[in-house]
């Protein structure tokens, strides 16, 4: 051999890999099952797992990226971290929101949650996020 030794760490990568790996081979399972519950239910996961990630590498990574890269250059570097803050905080808040906006009832139920505003909700915080991103560009020193 070559006379490298073992680190503490090598166990502990060891444990993570195969609980890991675990992991892929409980929800492979678990994803055929759904599969063959039904052939609605196959389609549904077939979009699921490979609709979703073209969707977001063919067009919304592409976009947040050129949207990204155009408030950089046109912003100036005093207000640039908390408007790109704001920005991901923006999209995350409607992305979350997305299902009970897109179609109100969506979701299995839950007493006391379906009976408010949604669109209100979402349109408050983004207000107090982009308060926030006020807030912070007007304490932050001049980097100019």
């Amino acid at each position: 051999m070559s006379g490298e030794r073992i680190g503490p760490g090598d166990g502990t990568r060891a444990v993570f890999a195969l609980a890991g790996l675990a992991a892929l081979a409980w929800g492979g399972y678990l994803a055929i099952d759904f599969a063959l519950g039904s052939a609605r239910d196959a389609w549904q996961g077939l979009a699921w797992f490979v609709g979703g990630p073209v969707v977001h590498d063919a067009v919304v990574a592409p976009v947040v990226g050129g949207v990204g890269l155009l408030i950089a250059s046109r912003i100036s570097p005093r207000w640039r971290t908390p408007v790109l803050a704001g920005s991901v905080a923006t999209g995350v808040l409607a992305l979350l929101a997305v299902p009970l906006l897109w179609r109100p009832f969506g979701v299995p139920d839950n007493p006391g949650l379906h009976d408010r505003d949604y669109w209100l909700g979402l349109g408050v915080s983004l207000a107090i996020v982009w308060a926030a991103v006020a807030l912070g560009g007007l304490l932050t020193r001049n980097r100019d």
